[in-house]
Parts: C-alpha cells; structure tokens; sequence
C-alpha cells in the first residue's frame, strides 16, 4: 500500500529540514516534489526557506504544473518544470530533490562530472554522475538538458547550477543526494592526496550485478549489462 497524502507531506518536510540543517540550501533555494498519484504531485512553495516548509504550505499540482489545490500564497517554484519532467521521462521516479551541496555543486560549476568508479556504496547505487549542459533557471532549458540522462542516471550535476537526484519516493530521491554529496567530498579528498584508485572492472561489474539483491531500485549506467538485475 503506498503512501498517504498527510504521510507523504510530513516526509517532504523533514527532508527540506534535513537539507538547511546540513547547509545544501541557503534563503529559498532547491525543492523537493513527490508522486501522490496518477498526474497528480505535490512540490513546495516558491519563496520559503526549508526550515520553515509546513506540511499545508506544499502545493497540489497536476503533470502540467497547474495548481489543484494551495494554501493562499503558496505556490510552485518555477523550477517545477525539471520535476515534472523527470516524472514524464521516467514512470518509476515517485521523488525529486533539487539541491546545492557545496561540494556536489563545486563539481558542478567547474564542470567536473564524478565518473570514477573508486567508492563501493557510489559504485553500487549510483554510478557515474554527469554534469548536464548549462540551461537558464525557470525556463525548458534545463529539462531539455536533462532529459537525455535521465535514463541511465538518478543522479545529475546542473551545470553552474546544483544538483537533482531522483527516486521511487521524495526519501530515496533524498537519500541519493546524500550519497552524491559525501562521494563529492570523498572525490575532493583523494584528488588532494594525488587522485583516487579505481576498482578493477571485476569489481565494478561484480557490484553492479549486486543491485538487485540489495533491492536497489532505479536506473545506474551499468543496466545495459545487467538489465535483470537493475529494472
């Protein structure tokens, strides 16, 4: 049985407290949206800082971002749109997290995708993360320059812009943030210790191969290979 309306607003709002306690967020920037059900999601409001975000200030809104039902004053960033069209290129995504985790975003803005395949759990769960063509905030730039990856990849790097993970839930969307942001700072690490080692490609097919045992939902740049285990 999936999840409540109520259930699915008070998990929004602890992932937008999650994402200003840990500094990914300043004033009202990123958003977070989730699946309610057939067409139908929920995002937060424009203007608001993270910390603030109450369960009634999230938006109702339809696949073509039209507001069904809002608290007066509260309406969608005008970044719906990279939401909505992770939804539309991918039946599977029930979440979408949008952030700036400094390290994460400093990949971005240097236009340094995170394509080693050295940590384990990154390996496993993500994959390699591109850096998306620079697109104009508000505008189908950035769904256009998204779009492409998305079928291969959770997780993307906006170019000079920030980062958007998606998943089978807000949660999971948000969990892979976190990932991606500690890989970053994981990267940023060894590349000052003189650059990470690798895995062999034993290894990397090897946990690759792994993901469905581990209940890994999502898409990875490795599925071609091994499309049993990750769909």
């Amino acid at each position: 049985m999936g999840m409540k309306e109520t259930e699915i607003r008070e998990q929004i709002c602890e992932i937008c407290r999650n994402m200003w306690t840990l500094g990914w967020v300043a004033a009202n920037d990123g958003n977070v949206s989730a699946r309610v059900s057939e067409n139908v999601y929920l995002a937060t409001p424009t203007g608001v800082s993270k910390r603030l975000v109450t369960p009634d200030m999230l938006v109702l809104i339809d696949g073509a971002g039209k507001v069904l039902e809002a608290k007066e004053g509260c309406r969608p960033s005008s970044e719906i749109k990279m939401h909505l069209r992770c939804y539309r290129e991918r039946e599977d995504v029930g979440g979408v997290v949008h952030a700036h985790p400094p390290t994460a975003t400093g990949f971005a803005v240097a236009n340094r995708a995170l394509d080693d395949y050295s940590m384990i759990e990154t390996v496993l769960t993500l994959g390699s993360v591109p850096v998306t063509p620079y697109g104009t905030p508000s505008t189908e730039e950035v769904p256009d320059s998204i779009a492409p990856y998305l079928q291969e990849h959770d997780a993307v790097l906006l170019g000079n812009h920030g980062a958007l993970t998606v998943g089978d839930s807000a949660l999971t969307a948000y969990y892979r943030m976190e990932t991606l942001e500690l890989f970053a700072k994981i990267s940023l690490n060894a590349h000052l210790l003189g650059g990470a080692r690798e895995l062999s490609r034993e290894n990397i097919d090897r946990l690759i191969s792994m993901r469905k045992g581990y209940g890994i939902t999502g898409r990875h740049p490795g599925y071609k290979k091994y499309p049993e285990g990750d769909r």
